[in-house]
């Protein structure tokens, strides 16, 4: 079905666009939450006007939210959990609990929609994205440390370091083995010429 934006909806398109959807998202979603209406000839004609006065909104919008952007942008939340040894959590991080950290951190009340993330079920360092307006969507970044470590020292730099290691040490070892293969094709190309002689 076709259906003409009336508000912004994050990854479809912004208001006064027409957009072909599946029926049951229009119908059930966009539709009843007031984000669209049904694409017909009489609402055509509105889409350019419901285009201009979005953009005006935006605009306001952008600027009453650009301070919200800024404090939001950059910052780090640490959330201390539960995990196994191989990192995965006993439980996760949700959107809620960044959401109700955000509101204790900095007094930014956030709505659900606006953090969109899968939840967090694994030790390490996140980006999540806050979709304030469209325009402006400051990215958090979200630390997932074990209980009773501090945040720095993650399974992730483990990992990375034995590997460096091994790097090293198989470098080490072709050194050596070019090394010898020289020594060996000096000493062949020595008995090569003694015969000769």
């Amino acid at each position: 079905m076709k259906v003409l934006l009336i508000k912004d909806v994050y990854k479809l398109g912004r208001a006064g666009e027409i957009k072909k959807v599946a029926a049951g998202y229009g119908r059930n979603y966009l539709i009843p939450q007031g984000l669209a209406i049904p694409a017909s000839p009489g609402a055509m004609q509105q889409a350019e006007r419901i285009r201009v006065k979005a953009t005006e909104r935006r605009a306001i919008l952008n600027e009453e939210l650009g301070d919200v952007a800024e404090v939001l942008s950059g910052k780090t939340l640490t959330f201390p959990v539960k995990a196994g040894e191989t990192g995965r959590l006993y439980g996760s991080v949700s959107d809620e609990e960044i959401i109700k950290t955000i509101e204790a951190n900095y007094e930014i009340e956030l709505e659900k929609r606006q953090v969109e993330m899968e939840p967090i079920r694994q030790l390490g360092t996140y980006t999540v994205p806050i979709h304030l307006t469209m325009d402006l969507v400051p990215e958090i970044t979200v630390i997932v440390h074990r209980e009773g470590e501090p945040p720095l020292e993650e399974p992730e730099v483990e990992e990375t370091a034995p590997e460096a290691e091994e790097a090293e040490a198989v470098a080490e070892v072709d050194e050596e083995d070019a090394l010898l293969e020289e020594v060996i094709t000096e000493e062949e190309a020595e008995q090569t010429v003694e015969p000769e002689a």
